[in-house]
């Protein structure tokens, strides 16, 4: 999987299709990850104690990394990532496209 915490993404499939956002948290194990202002889900809570009110609570649920893609800078939409050695030895991933490294 080659999503990182802080890219940029694009969602290709579901009822959030076509907003973009910054991911947030990556499970790897799990190829899931979680997309700032997508997929919001709410939760609703019992109150603990007979003097509290209960609570809605709203988060932001995981995704399947499939159901996003990186969105390049440059191009402006969502495109596959390759993997290149630059100069110094490093691997960095860029866009199949253009050739524009993705920054996280």
């Amino acid at each position: 999987m080659n999503l990182k915490t802080g890219d940029n993404v694009t969602i290709t499939s579901g009822r959030d299709r076509g907003k973009k956002g910054k991911i947030l948290q990556v499970f790897p194990t799990k190829a899931l990850v979680v997309v700032d202002g997508v997929n919001e889900r709410t939760r609703h809570i019992r109150s603990r104690r007979s003097n509290d009110k209960g609570q809605k609570i709203s988060f932001f649920a995981p995704l399947h990394a499939s159901n996003v893609m990186l969105t390049c800078e440059k191009c402006g939409k969502p495109r596959r990532a390759k993997s290149v050695v630059a100069s110094d030895g490093k691997k960095q991933r860029v866009c199949a496209k253009c050739q524009t490294p993705f920054t996280v």
